[in-house]
C-alpha cells in the first residue's frame, strides 16, 4: 500500500475529484458500493436494450413464469454473499426483475 494519496482518472470532473477528496473513509466505502452497483445495473441495462433489439420473440421457456415475458433474461444477482437467478426485462425506460430461485454450487 502507498502512502502517497491515489491520483485520478484525468476523465473524472475536478469538482468530483474534490468532493471525494473530501469525504471520511467510511463516506468513500458509501461512494464506491454505490458506484459499484449503479456500473453493474448500467452495464445490465445496456445489455438487456441490446438484447431487446437483437431477439424474435421466441417460443415461451417452460420455466417461464405467465407474469414474466418472453423476451426475459436471466441474470444472477449477489446478495449477502449468495447467488440467485432473477428474470429481467425491460419496460419501457424501466428494469423488471422476478426472483428465479438460487443458483446452485453444482452449475
Amino acid at each position: 500500500m502507498s502512502y502517497e494519496p491515489p491520483t485520478p482518472p484525468t476523465d473524472i470532473p475536478t469538482d468530483l475529484v474534490n468532493t471525494l477528496n473530501e469525504s471520511t473513509p467510511e463516506r468513500l466505502q458509501h461512494i464506491a458500493q454505490y458506484a459499484e452497483e449503479l456500473a453493474e445495473y448500467k452495464e445490465r441495462e445496456t445489455r438487456l436494450e441490446e438484447e431487446s433489439d437483437e431477439i424474435d420473440v421466441e417460443e415461451r421457456s417452460d420455466d417461464l413464469p405467465d407474469d414474466v415475458p418472453a423476451k426475459a433474461t436471466i441474470t444472477i444477482k449477489e446478495i449477502n454473499d449468495n447467488r440467485y437467478y432473477y428474470w429481467q426485462w425491460r419496460e419501457g425506460k424501466k428494469i423488471r426483475s422476478k426472483y428465479k430461485g438460487p443458483v446452485n454450487s453444482d452449475d
